[in-house]
């Protein structure tokens, strides 16, 4: 059927059509015939396929070239059965492929189908384009290239932005000018034939070019939305929105969160729903398995080989590929963690293809690119439990299609809903104005990046409630117990302006009771009911998974764990005045350096600015209460909520490990990442056995590889000699000073007396002196000193414990 919005085309017009199936071109024919009848005339025209080689005879100056096509428009949005018929029909007519279908088509739906017209251009203008490009191939070739893509884009008004496909990338690519000179400088550096260079990139090129298709892009979407079944989707509509608008005249590089497989599948509905186009997505070859692998490339998935460090043709190819998108305002998608975190809290960034973007937006020409920080936040994941046994030390399962149809099961399961978050936008062009280092302004800008992605985290209720449980072990406690507990917690969230009672569903027994029983369900939780009143504790071997959901808004707690560790170190002073605050100070930065690799912080400045604000949160006049030991010991007694505990004690304690085992090792043996890991394990299991470890979260090979990483960073892991024994038997005491310090708050935090002989500053006791009593007859659980309003006490005894 004619489109008659299509505007008429003056004379001297060559109609270039592209259509493979006789419906298609009855169709155009009628739509010609139309034209011609308005115009009384052919006045000049001319009508020629796309594939016809008389092209180059026709192409004289002047002569207007309006390219034309049958488009055939999806089906309403009906989900009964007979309308998904009727959209897999229209599917399979888009492909056009199927006379039979198209011609059914015709007669019941005409209206489905639209002759459109792609922007038409003179000879001279595509000719000054070709050789804008220095006439790359032949000119007839560049033409119908154009035609495609004006189509495409004329397409795309009728049929939605999803379906914004890159076409003709290799050779728009391979045309250009700077490919050419790229490839002889290339050959210089290489010392290799120009020839094999070229051969070696198009191989990279094929291999890594997303071919999209229609028919593709339709069945992943409807794919991914049974995949992600088990969740409510919540997204930010205002900003979404307000992502549209910038996207209009920007490309937008979305960096999500990445916590499951199924985060793609989560985001891209989401992308669509709001009108956004299609993201190119840059992924790893470890998910481009049959059946799979073939479908997601040509739905827009863009696979990266893991490693391509040491293949300079590869990694220039992929700053031009990335350079063509972002010129054609493509959008992209990668994670910039690298991968899914296994603690729930974001990893740190890598650098790779945000340097490659960098390196690509300056080359472009492009104007601007605007970085997109998401956020994804799942009230349950099937993944976790897997991820927590790999913590353990169990291996890690590659992904084939057996693991699929396996994760496919599991989503039966309803899992409540997950939240999309949007960040401020990020202006890449300012990101790396602002510091002429480019390798420092990636950094930077992967930094900010994962600092906006956190401010966009939602707090759920699941984080504060195993917030609440991981805190004291191993004990069970009834539902009332719990909400005294999560009170402090609440109103310290609410105070920030994070999160409400009410808005998180907390704000009574009722509502705290819903989240233990869905933990409870998942296993997370252990629920005791046969006595007089249910009891809940984190379940046998759940603490890494508990510990992930809380970790999700770890993040905002850090500054305030920091700051009471602060007040323990100023506690320990022999001395007052000004330089016991300058000793806080240096000890809080101290701190800071030593959980650099676990957490986002901000630069110095910012950094003793958000200490303050925190500090002023515990008590306005907190300047005057901390120019002394004893004032700062009474300050931190007198809190009504501790989180050094609660938020660091397990990384302290997983460092602590690593240091140990560091310091006992020959300075001149090799340290082999694998093994010392397991070493760790083992170790760690040995002192949670003993309660010399406080919980189960420390034993986690995630947090020892980043406690060897910072002591790689220190210098302290290549072999050496005494001095390297010396340091690391310094870093050790470090830690174990830290360990001792966050030991002090959870003891005033659970209203437990501390041993006369480590209230001095020191090495925690040794083992033979007794060590530090930790064994109490009652202790309060709701955060607060013995005796504070709201405390709930608990009877309890354990045996003392001597070192961490």
């Amino acid at each position: 059927m004619p489109d008659q919005r299509s505007e008429s085309v003056p004379a001297g017009t060559l109609y270039l059509v592209q259509s493979e199936t006789p419906p298609e071109r009855q169709a155009i024919s009628a739509w010609l015939t139309q034209q011609l009848e308005d115009s009384a005339g052919d006045g000049g025209r001319l009508v020629l396929d796309l594939t016809d080689e008389r092209l180059h005879t026709m192409l004289t100056d002047g002569l207007l070239v309006t390219p034309v096509r049958v488009a055939w428009l999806p089906a309403d949005g009906d989900d009964t059965p007979l309308a998904r018929l009727r959209t897999t029909v229209g599917r399979v007519g888009a492909r056009r492929s199927r006379q039979s279908v198209q011609k059914l088509i015709l007669k019941l739906r005409p209206d489905r189908c639209r002759v459109i017209v792609g922007k038409p251009a003179t000879v001279d203008d595509l000719r000054e384009r070709w050789q804008r490009q220095a006439g790359k191939g032949d000119f007839e070739s560049f033409v119908r290239r154009q035609a495609v893509l004006a189509l495409d884009r004329a397409e795309r008004a009728l049929i939605g932005s999803q379906y914004k496909v890159a076409q003709y990338v290799v050779e728009e690519i391979t045309a250009s000018p700077r490919f050419r000179t790229g490839l002889e400088r290339l050959s210089d550096e290489l010392d290799l034939p120009v020839d094999e260079v070229y051969e070696r990139a198009l191989a990279a090129l094929n291999q890594m070019v997303a071919t999209q298709s229609r028919t593709a892009i339709d069945a992943w979407n409807r794919l991914g939305r049974y995949f992600s079944r088990a969740y409510r989707v919540s997204v930010d509509d205002s900003k979404a929105d307000e992502l549209r608008e910038l996207g209009r005249k920007y490309p937008l590089v979305f960096l999500p969160s990445h916590r499951s497989y199924l985060d793609p599948l989560v985001l891209r509905p989401a992308l669509l729903a709001h009108g956004l186009p299609l993201n190119h997505v840059m992924g790893g070859v470890n998910i481009d398995f049959w059946p799979i692998g073939p479908l997601i490339r040509r739905s827009g998935y863009v696979f990266i080989r893991r490693s391509i460090a040491d293949d300079a043709v590869y990694r220039w190819v992929l700053r031009e590929y990335m350079g063509y998108l972002i010129s054609k305002r493509f959008n992209l998608e990668w994670y910039i963690e690298g991968g899914r975190s296994r603690t729930g809290k974001l990893r740190p960034p890598r650098y790779g293809l945000l340097t490659y973007l960098a390196e690509a937006f300056r080359s472009s020409g492009a104007e601007d690119v605007y970085l997109v920080p998401v956020s994804l936040s799942y009230d349950q994941l099937y993944e976790v439990g897997i991820m927590a046994e790999e913590a353990h030390g169990a291996a890690k399962a590659p992904e084939s299609f057996s693991w699929l149809l396996k994760f496919n099961r599991a989503q039966d399961t309803q899992r409540g809903s997950v939240q999309v978050r949007f960040g401020e936008p990020l202006s890449l062009r300012a990101a790396l104005a602002d510091e002429p280092d480019q390798r420092l302004a990636v950094q930077k800008t992967a930094f900010e990046v994962s600092h906006r992605i956190n401010e966009a985290t939602p707090v759920m209720p699941r984080s504060l409630v195993t917030l609440a449980l991981l805190g004291i072990e191993d004990r069970a406690l009834t539902v009332s117990e719990v909400s005294a507990v999560l009170s402090p917690l609440v109103s310290y969230f609410a105070v920030r302006g994070l999160a409400t009672a009410d808005g998180l569903g907390l704000a009574d027994e009722k509502g705290v009771r819903g989240v233990l029983d869905e933990l409870a369900s998942s296993g997370v939780v252990e629920r005791f009911d046969k006595g007089t009143e249910a009891v809940y504790r984190v379940g046998p071997d759940q603490h890494l998974v508990a510990a992930f959901y809380r970790n999700n808004a770890i993040h905002f707690l850090v500054t305030r764990a920091v700051a009471e560790l602060m007040l323990q170190a100023v506690a320990e002073r022999s001395v007052s005045g000004a330089s016991v605050l300058d000793y806080g100070w240096e000890a809080a930065l101290a701190l800071r350096d030593l959980l650099k690799f676990e957490f986002f912080f901000s630069d110095k400045d910012a950094f003793r600015a958000e200490l303050h604000r925190e500090l002023e949160l515990i008590d306005p006049d907190w300047r005057s209460r901390t120019s002394d030991p004893a004032g700062a010991a009474t300050l931190l007694a007198s809190l009504r909520v501790h989180l050094a505990h609660r938020v660091l004690q397990p990384f302290l304690e997983a460092y602590w490990v690593v240091a140990q085992r560091l310091a006992a090792r020959d300075p001149r043996t090799p340290v082999e990442a694998k093994a010392f890991t397991r070493e760790c394990l083992d170790v760690a299991r040995q002192l949670r056995m003993q309660q010399q470890l406080a919980s189960s979260e420390s034993i986690s090979g995630e947090l020892f590889a980043t406690a060897l990483k910072l002591a790689a960073n220190r210098d302290l892991v290549d072999p050496g000699r005494d001095e390297v024994q010396v340091a690391r038997q310094k870093f050790a005491d470090e830690i174990e000073g830290w360990v001792r310090r966050v030991r002090r708050v959870r003891a005033l935090a659970l209203g437990e007396p501390l041993d006369p002989a480590d209230a001095a500053l020191g090495p925690i006791a040794d083992e033979a002196a007794g060590g530090v009593a930790y064994g109490s007859e009652t202790e309060a659980v709701d955060g607060g000193a013995p005796g504070y309003p709201g405390s709930v006490t608990v009877s309890a005894r354990r045996p003392g414990v001597s070192r961490p």
